[in-house]
């Protein structure tokens, strides 16, 4: 009869030391290929899904800056709508007598006119002599109460010919004032503060006259 083998028991010199643990390399090396592409693919995901929030957080911080700026942009032409708004009313309200000056300058033409007319009078009287200084009396009242309000007159004789401020309606030879010289005033002009109310009409000189 043939003897059956027995299995041989382990022997007692026998550790559980000397078992070797898995190597980690063999191990996913021994992966399937399909469960090896499926961790790359997660891990690919993961990098990809971390950049998108990087780039969503830059994104929202820029979104962030821009709207500050804006802000900053509208606050500045607030600022800048308030002054002008400002500066526009406090112009009115410094001119909003203008059109009362233009008037009441014609009333002074006329008493400028009563003097001259009663100086060049050859009549000689107390009655003459009363109404000119009567009337010179009350245009330097006028001119005072102008002048109280900002208004004053623009020189003009003597003075170098300003388009600015002189309107020129002719021109005359004289040996008393150089060319482009104002020679004769023939109606007062006047400003009010920095602006002019009415320029003041003038005749220019073209220089002495030639012999």
């Amino acid at each position: 009869m043939t003897q059956q083998s027995q299995p041989q028991a382990n022997s007692p010199n026998d550790s559980p030391q000397d078992a070797q643990p898995p190597d980690p390399v063999a191990s996913a090396e021994s992966l399937p290929v399909e469960e090896q592409a499926a961790s790359d693919d997660q891990a690919a995901a993961a990098d990809a899904a971390l950049e998108s929030r990087d780039e969503a957080m830059d994104r929202m911080a820029q979104e962030v800056e821009q709207a500050r700026q804006r802000v900053l942009m509208a606050q500045a032409e607030l600022e800048n709508f308030r002054k002008r708004t400002r500066k526009d009313y406090e112009e009115q309200l410094r001119y909003a007598a203008l059109p009362l000056v233009e008037d009441v300058l014609q009333v002074r033409d006329n008493l400028v006119r009563a003097i001259e007319a009663a100086s060049s009078s050859s009549e000689a009287g107390e009655a003459v002599e009363g109404l000119k200084s009567g009337v010179q009396l009350v245009t330097k009242q006028l001119d005072d109460i102008l002048a109280k309000h900002g208004v004053k007159p623009i020189p003009a004789v003597g003075e170098v010919f300003d388009p600015n401020f002189h309107q020129a309606i002719a021109q005359t030879p004289s040996d008393q004032h150089q060319e482009g010289i104002v020679a004769i005033e023939a109606t007062a002009g006047f400003q009010m503060h920095d602006r002019v109310v009415r320029p003041s009409q003038v005749v220019v000189s073209t220089g002495p006259a030639a012999s």
